[in-house]
């Protein structure tokens, strides 16, 4: 009995220095009321940092061992960022918590080319609201759910094309991006993809149910069942 009081600190402590997942080092640096303004984002070295617009103190910083943050995408709520090693992430606005992580298959190589140019265009938010973040690289678009990181859609490139996340551009509800094709014969109508929170934008396409489950409908007519259509 004596003996398995003694191990008891022992097993505290090594709950505790466990290393984080992912190599996650969160630092809070001041609280903020829940009502207050979306803090600015920007990176600097190694790490993610959020600040008070109105009084320029950092509030939290965020890194991970061994990786350095490429690019960030703010939204409402939450701040989801790409790092050099293929990771993206997702941090609750106040800093209070890593919600999710999620590896990008094959892009650690591609990120340390010239042709990532630094990961630009690779986040893109998919609605206003950024509830749905589109992670755009070569070879696919991959759409997740922000709140929990759910994978809700793929869109693989057509074969002989790949995508460039750094030629896309959002027009109205619609994210446009460029899938250029080796083959000169290829019409350009064929190179740019055009796809929405429920994915490709194609005609006829059937809508799945993009909601978390048990979430009430967002009021918009007929999108109360969001998310991906395949391609047809």
């Amino acid at each position: 009995m004596a003996l398995a009081l003694l191990a008891l600190p022992l097993i505290t402590a090594a709950h505790h220095s466990r290393p984080a997942p992912y190599g996650d080092h969160i630092t809070v640096h001041a609280r903020v009321a829940a009502a207050g303004a979306a803090p600015e984002l920007r990176t600097k070295g190694h790490t993610v940092e959020a600040y008070d617009p109105a009084t320029a103190r950092a509030r939290w910083t965020y890194g991970r061992e061994g990786h350095r943050p490429l690019a960030l995408l703010p939204a409402p709520g939450h701040a989801v960022a790409l790092w050099s090693d293929g990771l993206v992430t997702d941090t609750r606005a106040d800093g209070s918590a890593v919600r999710w992580h999620r590896a990008i298959p094959g892009s650690a190589a591609w990120l340390r080319t010239p042709a990532a140019r630094g990961g630009a265009g690779v986040l893109r938010p998919l609605d206003q609201r950024g509830r749905m973040i589109a992670v755009v690289t070569p070879h696919r678009i991959a759409a997740y759910r922000g709140v929990d990181g759910d994978l809700r859609w793929v869109l693989p490139a057509r074969g002989g094309c790949a995508f460039e996340p750094a030629r896309s551009v959002r027009h109205g509800n619609a994210l446009l991006v460029a899938q250029p094709c080796g083959d000169a014969a290829t019409p350009w109508t064929s190179q740019l993809i055009a796809v929405d929170d429920l994915g490709r934008i194609v005609p006829s396409r059937t809508p799945l149910g993009n909601e978390l489950p048990g979430a009430a409908p967002d009021g918009v007519p007929n999108r109360a069942e969001k998310v991906f259509a395949r391609p047809r």
